[in-house]
């Protein structure tokens, strides 16, 4: 990010810039007004008509569409697409000539994306390569990777997913067989399934095929299908997740490959070693997620912001 004044950014002729803190690169269009605070990175692009308030931060290789209007408090990181038309705010309870003293922030994380139209409310997070669809509204903080659409925004999917395996294990198959997955600390694991004019039977024993010896186990189910679950990593614990009813997505990602895995029956049950970020979502109105934990809770053991699970498993890559 430039601090100071920087020459040889493209302004037309038509627009106004009044800040002095814009990037090398970066081209400002027609009818833009851009006010003394802002600050703007390198290489951005400021199409026609759009307009930036003071308090207003910018990075690297952004690009801003026509009809924008970015509000105090909007920080937008490097790589960022706000599609044209696109809303911000920066007040929930606006009212005619009354003004917040200070106002409430929302923040773009890197590589994210807003489409056409979308509203943002105030005091937002979008993360880090998520992607806003076009004319949605975002009333909660949108997780990093994830597809949101619709009013209220709800999460569709993740981006840059590797196809995870949907297809429960059938019987014959030996208990407990690991299958591939490109994200490291996974393994995905085909449950023998019985079945018997009586009832279908799933099993799996502990100390003779769980890859570990649970001490703690909990069931998440009642889910509202547009909540997300998990989404954070642990420093030491395993994790054996079986969707033993109904269906759910599992999102794996390890910092640099990440799968989504559909998780369908009690015919399959995924491994989580630490260091995987897992989040669930997409959950059936029927959906009961049975979770196995090698230790009993310790709150100290999450990782819950993706930006420092992502500084850890690169300090432990070296």
């Amino acid at each position: 990010m430039t601090d100071s004044p920087t020459p040889g950014y493209y302004s037309h002729p038509t627009a106004l810039v009044e800040s002095t803190r814009i990037g090398a690169g970066t081209r400002v269009w027609a009818f833009a007004h851009i006010l003394p605070g802002a600050t703007i990175g390198v290489d951005c692009n400021i199409c026609d008509g759009v307009f930036i308030e003071n308090d207003v931060v910018v990075g690297d290789r952004v690009t801003i569409k026509c009809g924008v209007q970015l509000w105090d408090g909007v920080r937008l990181e490097d790589d960022v697409f706000v599609g044209p038309n696109a809303t911000f705010t920066n007040d929930a309870f606006p009212r005619s000539r009354q003004h917040l003293e200070v106002p409430t922030p929302t923040i773009v994380r890197a590589g994210a994306s807003i489409g056409a139209n979308a509203t943002i409310l105030p005091g937002l997070v979008v993360g880090r390569d998520a992607m806003v669809g076009a004319g949605s509204v975002v009333t909660r903080s949108v997780p990093p990777h994830s597809i949101v659409v619709g009013n209220p925004a709800e999460i569709r999917g993740y981006t840059n997913l590797h196809p995870g395996r949907e297809d429960s294990a059938q019987e014959g198959h030996s208990p407990l067989a690991e299958r591939h997955c490109s994200v490291n600390g996974v393994g995905i694991h085909e449950l023998p399934v019985i079945h018997d004019m009586r009832g279908d039977l799933s099993v799996a024993e502990m100390g003779k095929g769980l890859p570990f010896l649970p001490r703690r186990c909990f069931v998440v189910f009642d889910v509202p299908s547009r909540e997300v679950r998990g989404a954070h990593a642990h420093r030491t614990l395993h994790q054996f997740l079986v969707c033993v009813a109904g269906d759910c997505h599992l999102v794996v990602d390890d910092g640099r490959n990440r799968e989504d895995l559909h998780l369908c029956g009690p015919g399959m049950g995924v491994h989580l070693r630490p260091m995987v970020w897992g989040t669930q979502y997409g959950f059936s109105r029927d959906a009961v997620l049975l979770v196995l934990a090698s230790r009993p809770y310790d709150a100290d053991d999450y990782i819950r912001d993706y930006d420092e699970f992502l500084r850890l498993v690169g300090a432990v890559r070296g």
